[in-house]
Formats: C-alpha cells, sequence, structure tokens
C-alpha cells in the first residue's frame, strides 16, 4: 500500500499566520497531538501540543515557534513500510505527503498506517504469523509456498523488505491459516530458512497491539 492510498483528508494543515490557541483547539477536535505546517504548498514541519505549552507566549503565532521534523515528510509512491519506519525514527505520529513537485498533498496518520499494515498482513483472520530471514538470492516465493501446502497450511498473506543490517538479506513475513505451526517451523528450518519471529494467534482482542508490537519490532520499523 501506497502513501497516496493512506492520505487522511479529515486533518487541515495549519498556516503559519494561524494561533497557538488555533492549533490546539483542532488538536483537540481531530484527537492528536500534532499537526502538519504548510506555508505556500510546502511541508514545513510538524507542530505539536508539547511545543505550544512550552512556549512562554500564552498565544503566538505558528510562524514563532521552531517547528520539528521538517523531514517528516514522504512521496505519494512511498510505500507503508517506510512510512512506519519514518515515524519511528522520528518518533511522530503524522507524516506530511508532498507530490512530485514537492507540494503538499496531505498527511498521514500513524495509527491508519498500522490498520493498513494489519490488514495486508491478515492479523484479524485466524492463524500464525512467521518471520523468515534468507539471503536475498534464495529467496523463491513459489518453493517456499510449495512447502508451507506440502505440510497442509494456506498462505493468507505475505510481504518482503531488506534486511538494513544486511543487505545480502531479506525478511519474509507470512500469515498462515492455522495456529499449531510447529511443524511448519521445523520445515523450514530443515530447507534452512531461519525462522526469527513466531506470532501465534489470540482470541483475545486485548493482544493485538502487543502481537502487533513484536511484529513491528522484528521488522525493524
Amino acid at each position: 500500500m501506497l502513501a497516496s492510498e493512506l492520505i487522511n483528508h479529515m486533518i487541515p494543515p495549519l498556516k503559519l499566520t494561524d494561533t497557538t490557541a488555533h492549533a490546539l483547539v483542532w488538536m483537540d477536535e481531530f484527537r492528536c497531538n500534532q499537526l502538519p505546517v504548510v506555508n505556500n504548498g510546502e511541508f514545513m514541519g510538524l507542530i505539536s501540543e508539547e511545543l505550544i505549552l512550552n512556549n512562554e507566549k500564552e498565544v503566538a503565532l505558528i510562524k514563532e515557534i521552531e517547528l520539528n521534523c521538517a523531514n517528516c515528510k514522504v512521496n505519494e509512491t512511498t510505500h507503508f513500510f517506510d512510512i512506519l519506519k519514518l515515524s519511528a525514527s522520528n518518533n511522530v505520529e503524522l507524516v506530511g505527503v508532498v507530490n512530485s513537485e514537492s507540494k503538499y498533498v496531505g498527511v498521514i496518520t500513524i495509527k491508519d498506517t498500522i490498520s493498513a499494515l494489519s490488514q495486508t498482513l491478515a492479523i484479524q483472520s485466524n492463524g500464525a504469523v512467521l518471520i523468515l530471514s534468507m539471503k536475498a538470492i534464495d529467496y523463491s516465493l513459489s518453493e517456499i509456498s510449495r512447502l508451507v501446502e506440502s505440510e497442509g497450511y494456506k498462505i493468507l498473506s505475505s510481504s518482503i523488505q531488506k534486511d538494513d543490517s544486511n543487505p545480502e538479506m531479506v525478511k519474509l513475513t507470512l500469515k498462515v491459516d492455522s495456529e499449531e505451526v510447529g511443524r511448519l517451523v521445523a520445515t523450514f528450518e530443515r530447507f534452512n530458512y531461519k525462522v526469527i519471529a513466531r506470532l501465534d494467534d489470540n482470541e483475545d482482542p486485548h493482544h493485538d497491539q502487543e502481537r502487533l508490537d513484536i511484529l513491528l519490532k522484528y521488522l525493524d520499523l
């Protein structure tokens, strides 16, 4: 899923001439702690509730405050994995989106992006998530699918990404249709695929966020 598909059109940008009081009203209205600031179509960065409250003036103009994260922006074709990584590395809940001419087109909330990730990985479906590490040259989804199906499982979803710590390696995330994956894990290891994470399904919905946090950790997001 790309950035252009994740834009939240409900969250408006602030202008440099807006006041901090106005920003706080919008933060309360849209239930967020940050808002994008745009000037003449250019993404200037993010203003946060913390920045406003730490300002000496009770009411100030946005242009009087040093904004955070001017680089917290992506183009419309950026993949949502990269959006999550940008958000995590800068500890922000919003990411701006610009077009090919570097003009602001909207903002993405990380909550929406994580929701998209959970849908892509079929987290709401019964089953387990396995994350495999392998050399990029050895990756073959058809071969991996053959191994999965030979053990009586079906792949519900899959995604692959480069391993930032080793350019020769990739990480493959699989969601399969069963919670009991011990036999499948053994098969993967027998064929020299390293299983670096195993996330079994849990009927308690309150565990979803914990499972997603673990998943993001192993994806280095």
